[in-house]
């Protein structure tokens, strides 16, 4: 039985996968974007808990 060229099989699966596409390539984008500066925030929040987690005195030398 030949196919209907006005409904052609598969259409909707490959309308899905450009779709995909087309959101990956936005979210690699986004993040080659903003990575630098998402990076730059965890390393503030990194140094922010070591500064914390120091000990506030320091130990006399003892002679």
């Amino acid at each position: 039985m030949p196919q209907n060229p006005r409904h052609p099989e598969g259409q909707g699966l490959v309308e899905y996968a450009l779709i995909l596409v087309l959101v990956a390539v936005v979210v690699i984008v986004i993040l080659a974007l903003l990575g630098p500066a998402i990076g730059n925030i965890f390393s503030n929040i990194i140094n922010s808990l070591n500064a914390t987690a120091t000990p506030a005195v320091t130990p006399t030398p003892t002679t």
